[in-house]
């Protein structure tokens, strides 16, 4: 399979987010994870600096939350159905943090998650630091019922560096890949209808750093401020 580059952010303007791709998400509703950050506009949350796109969490009151933090998604445009993602980042280190870079189908509103289908190219909670999830969900296979396909990947000192997390998605699989590395492949099974595989439509990008919450856990306020640094996002589609 061949790809040629769609779009890209290299974050080499600072200040905020290229308002052209992104816009930040507010909230502190707990996401449906009992998470405990307030999502803000606050430029000290979400910023790019030094080449690098900052979400930081601080301790602190906001609204009826003790945490704050940053979330982006991109806007419709830069939306992807299949092709390849790519996107070099570093985590936090901490107990309670919760970082992730994931996809959801843009269709959301209308028909609700899982649904309209989650892929997590990346998910870490601080208190297993060196485990790595790639995950699915859907109407058929989702976390509240325990069945969704997912895999955890094991790398010491996984936290210490910049990593490019990878995935190549076409209409009847996606793969995983840590810096290069191919790491899990999910298909589509022939029998499985689209409340089970519901990854054919357009998907928008989620960047978030989660505080706590359900999977989280127990929260080191001793750790804050905290970031996840990322330093590329690009996308690629198919050239075949």
């Amino acid at each position: 399979m061949n790809y040629k580059l769609l779009w890209e952010d290299q974050f080499d303007v600072d200040g905020k987010p290229n308002e052209d791709i992104w816009q930040i998400e507010t909230g502190g509703h707990g996401f449906g994870n009992n998470e405990s950050q307030f999502y803000t506009t606050n430029e000290k949350n979400l910023f790019v600096k030094d080449h690098k796109l900052h979400i930081v969490a601080y301790k602190e009151s906001f609204e009826h939350r003790d945490y704050t933090s940053g979330k982006m998604t991109n806007k419709k445009p830069y939306d992807m159905t299949y092709g390849r993602l790519e996107v070099r980042a570093k985590l936090p280190k901490g107990r309670g943090t919760w970082p992730a870079i994931w996809l959801l189908g843009r269709d959301i509103k209308e028909v609700g998650w899982p649904k309209c289908g989650e892929i997590d190219l990346m998910e870490h909670v601080g208190k297993n630091p060196d485990h790595i999830h790639f995950s699915l969900h859907s109407a058929g296979y989702n976390h509240r019922i325990g069945n969704q396909p997912t895999h955890v990947f094991n790398q010491d000192k996984h936290i210490d560096e910049f990593h490019e997390y990878r995935m190549d998605w076409d209409e009847d699989k996606i793969e995983f890949y840590l810096d290069q590395k191919h790491i899990v492949t999910f298909e589509k099974g022939s029998k499985e209808t689209q409340e089970d595989w519901p990854f054919n439509h357009p998907f928008y990008l989620i960047l978030n750093l989660a505080i706590g919450g359900w999977w989280g856990g127990d929260i080191d306020d001793s750790i804050f401020p905290v970031e996840m640094l990322v330093d590329y996002v690009k996308v690629y589609e198919r050239v075949d």
